[in-house]
């Protein structure tokens, strides 16, 4: 697929095809990381690496679920 570069205020803009961000499982707002290899342009998502802790710390009364009740036993479970 062939796109144009496009002037962007001081910069240069890219328009990437539907298809391309369907398939690369990106969408508006979405950070992405960009580098260059052997002259190439590679556009990839941005996966953020969150710890447990971090996660955790997000946990909120507002946000907590109740525990699920999933009935009796049946086989040989140890409540």
């Amino acid at each position: 697929m062939t796109t144009l570069v496009a002037k962007w205020g001081n910069s240069l803009g890219l328009r990437l095809p539907k298809s391309v961000t369907q398939a690369a499982q990106i969408s508006e707002g979405d950070a992405v990381e960009i580098t260059v290899q052997k002259g190439a342009i590679l556009i990839r998502p941005s996966k953020p690496a969150y710890s447990l802790r971090e996660l955790v710390a997000k946990v909120t009364p507002a946000n907590r679920h109740d525990e699920s009740e999933w009935g009796a036993a049946v086989g040989r479970e140890s409540w």
